[in-house]
């Protein structure tokens, strides 16, 4: 098949912001014998609004079919609420935007954006204990999405209703107690429900054109990829979905390109379904065969030598090296959920990761619409030092820095409410988020989309920029950032601004 013809190359020339790859740590494709591929939202990429809602209007009807009440099937999924990287604090009801130290930067209670003296009384240090899994949990996947929507829905609605009474951690009606904590675990079952019982899968293969987008280029990619090294395919799906999807990308792809398809199975050396990472990638599960004309297992252990063509299930990270021959250091993961497939991969088995994260083209093209608010708060850090530099322990004066600090938040706000009520994926402000955080630790390359490889030869070196410590960082001069205190007057109408956050 001439995998070329159907690539529409655009990739010779320069590369636009969104089809750039960007580097943490340096790499260097060459020294990459193995690539390895998750599958959801990665080589699979899902239309988005389209399948947050479908999984929104499941989990909802599934909590409406265990007695919440009826009401709540009138609330729709709204794409510009939630964002990945939130916390859920299962004792107030509270959705967090945290930095990587769990200080918070936003807090919302239903759709109710908390501010000042609310969140201290939630949080008194506006801080949380992040690894106190217990009580938050961390929305870190693009499948999060719905359940983020559905559950501020649910606090949004019973704060509302007037048949249950608020208290503290919940709420009251007559001698029934729903508390924040229950709501989230509701949410969960019904979250673990539509997988489970493949209510979700099954609606997302009758609909596919509708939910998952058909790029030609994933073939070209893969074709590209196997001449100079081996390939995997390890996902958490089982084998019938991954079936569907694979045929639906790589043989339908074809199809529609006029080229003889070739069995999804030959671009892969290795094909792995039911992974269940991040078990996967410690202790993971028994290797087992699977028989591809009914999907069934079949009995007893894998122990044999690769064979090409054949896919298999659940095994470990380590079986994947043992059987194509590779170790940690010479492989390339590429997978979207930063825990399961970044963060596992690349503490337990020091394999070099590439996350795709495709809000990034969203958060490019505000950055660059934005990015002079971003520019005067930095300006205005600037100012700050300037006025106490030449103030010591003996200074009696207190210089009043109100309406710069007013000002700064006015621009975090500013800027907050282009990407979405919720905020950046990556920041607020001039903090970054426990999400960027995590990207900036563990992700070696990421990109909006995989398909970025395709701009790059495959023997290309990865450089990453120096980082400065705050002590080698260059004196900048204040007057290269012309910000002044603003009037009282200004202050007042730029604070009537920043309370109008919905």
């Amino acid at each position: 098949m001439d995998t070329e013809s159907c690539f529409c190359d655009d990739s010779k020339g320069t590369r636009n912001n969104a089809q750039k790859i960007f580097v943490n740590r340096s790499l260097t494709l060459e020294g990459i014998k193995c690539y390895g591929f998750d599958m959801d939202y990665t080589l699979a990429m899902y239309k988005s609004p389209d399948y947050e809602s479908l999984g929104f209007e499941l989990i909802r009807d599934r909590m409406v079919s265990v007695g919440y009440p009826h009401e709540i099937l009138r609330y729709t999924y709204d794409p510009s609420f939630p964002t990945r990287g939130l916390v859920i604090d299962t004792t107030y009801g509270n959705l967090l935007k945290v930095d990587s130290n769990g200080n918070i930067l936003v807090c919302s209670h239903g759709f109710c954006f908390l501010k000042g003296e609310e969140i201290h009384r939630y949080y008194p240090n506006k801080f949380i204990q992040r690894d106190d899994t217990d009580r938050f949990y961390i929305l870190n996947t693009l499948f999060n999405l719905s359940e983020t929507y559905l559950y501020s829905c649910l606090v949004d609605f019973f704060a509302k209703c007037t048949r249950y009474k608020l208290v503290l951690k919940g709420y009251h009606h007559g001698d029934l107690f729903m508390s924040y904590r229950s709501m989230f675990q509701d949410v969960r079952d019904a979250m673990d429900f539509i997988h489970d019982t493949g209510i979700l899968k099954d609606q997302t293969i009758k609909n596919i054109d509708k939910y998952i987008v058909q790029d030609p280029n994933i073939i070209v990619l893969l074709s590209r990829i196997k001449k100079v090294a081996k390939v995997f395919l390890a996902t958490n799906s089982d084998y019938n979905y991954t079936e569907a999807v694979m045929t639906y990308l790589l043989e339908h792809g074809a199809k529609q390109s006029g080229d003889p398809p070739e069995s999804w199975r030959s671009f892969f050396d290795l094909i792995v379904v039911d992974t269940r990472k991040p078990l996967f990638f410690a202790g993971g599960t028994v290797l087992r065969q699977v028989d591809t004309n009914t999907g069934k297992l079949r009995i007893g252990t894998y122990t044999g030598a690769l064979k090409h063509g054949t896919v298999y299930s659940g095994g470990s990270s380590e079986l994947v090296s043992d059987l194509l021959d590779v170790k940690g250091k010479d492989i390339l993961y590429v997978g979207d959920h930063i825990f399961g497939d970044i963060l596992k991969s690349k503490k337990r088995q020091g394999w070099k990761t590439f996350l795709v994260v495709p809000e990034l083209t969203k958060e490019l093209r505000v950055w660059e619409e934005k990015k002079n608010w971003f520019e005067e708060l930095k300006g205005l850090d600037i100012f700050l030092a300037e006025i106490y530099k030449h103030l010591d322990s003996g200074s009696q004066d207190t210089p009043d820095i109100s309406s710069i600090q007013t000002r700064m938040k006015i621009l975090t706000t500013w800027m907050d409410m282009s990407y979405g009520r919720m905020g950046s994926l990556l920041r607020s402000g001039s903090r970054q988020t426990l999400f960027a955080g995590q990207l900036m630790r563990y992700a070696d390359l990421y990109a909006a989309s995989c398909l970025s490889l395709l701009r790059y030869p495959l023997n290309y070196l990865f450089m990453a920029p120096p980082v400065l410590m705050p002590h080698e960082a260059p004196t900048f001069n204040t007057d290269d950032f012309p910000s002044a205190p603003l009037t009282n007057c200004q202050c007042e109408q730029a604070l009537s601004v920043t309370n109008k956050r919905p």
